[in-house]
């Protein structure tokens, strides 16, 4: 729609995760380096937590694509799975053949064998579950088994578990005490700050091919900052917004007043503040008269008390 109007290639605020958008601000890069480093040194069990929208689906999909081939990758997108539909689904991303009438103990004695010869060959296997606080418990105990599976020395799959803060209640639960123990590194994945929202959204017009000078001014960043909370699924819908109320008046960049138009439209963000010097002269002067009402009939309060 506006993209050869601002010179852009491709949509700079889609909400496809796509690793080739991949924004390293600090949490990020720092999670996907926790990540690197305890799956290079073979941790069993790792919690990526976050609010809804602060990039957990884009930072694994970055992480499948950043490890080499000494890695087997398994990725299950839909946890609410059954132990047995648990056991099936990571034998087909394992590109195991199981008949039809197999049960939970095939599944299982299937699974090891392959991640037992993965391990013969110099590979290790990783499991990355997205949106994990949607899991049953029954489930949750299957995984922590899985975890269990081990040689003498190492464990024979690793698992990456990313997840909405309810995770972390879920996890206090008596039931899931011995899964919890398990957890050798975690990571809460925290918003953007102002500065950073700025970079993302430069850092997501350069990847989409805008090569000129500033599209968002300030002014307008400042108002996308502060009503998307940092998070960077808001960032990227307002962002959109903005460029589709620019582009319907013709504009070449983006003002606050595109911006506000854009927070408006948008259900979760926070409505923008107007600031004083905003509103109408009279506003202010109706609210002089009303402080100096008041003012007065304390005064004459004062003086017959």
């Amino acid at each position: 729609m506006y993209l050869s109007h601002f010179g852009l290639l491709e949509a700079p605020f889609s909400l496809t995760p796509d690793p080739g958008f991949f924004y390293g601000y600090a949490g990020h890069q720092e999670a996907l380096n926790v990540l690197l480093v305890a799956l290079q040194g073979g941790e069993g069990f790792i919690k990526i937590t976050g609010e809804v929208g602060t990039g957990k689906t884009l930072l694994c999909r970055k992480l499948l694509n950043a490890l080499g081939p000494d890695f087997r990758t398994a990725y299950l997108p839909n946890p609410l799975l059954t132990p047995f539909e648990l056991h099936k689904a990571l034998a087909q991303e394992l590109a195991l053949k199981t008949p039809a009438d197999a049960t939970l103990h095939d599944l299982l004695k299937r699974i090891t064998e392959a991640l037992v010869s993965l391990r013969d060959h110099g590979q290790k296997a990783v499991l990355c579950i997205d949106e994990a606080q949607a899991m049953p418990a029954e489930s949750l105990e299957a995984l922590r088994l899985l975890s269990n599976l081990e040689t003498e020395k190492q464990k024979l799959l690793q698992i990456v578990v990313f997840a909405q803060p309810e995770f972390n209640v879920l996890m206090q639960g008596s039931d899931l005490r011995q899964l919890r123990q398990r957890i050798t590194f975690s990571y809460d994945l925290p918003p953007l700050d102002r500065a950073g929202v700025d970079g993302y959204v430069q850092h997501r017009l350069r990847v989409a091919g805008h090569s000129g000078g500033r599209l968002f001014s300030p002014a307008a960043l400042e108002a996308i900052s502060t009503a998307s909370r940092g998070i960077p699924r808001l960032v990227n819908i307002l962002c959109h917004k903005a460029l589709m109320a620019a582009y319907g008046q013709g504009a070449a960049t983006i003002d606050q007043s595109h911006a506000v138009a854009a927070i408006g439209d948008t259900e979760d963000a926070v409505p923008a503040q107007r600031r004083f010097w905003d509103e109408p002269l009279h506003r202010w002067l109706g609210a002089a008269t009303a402080i100096e009402a008041v003012l007065l009939f304390w005064l004459l309060w004062s003086a017959l008390a």
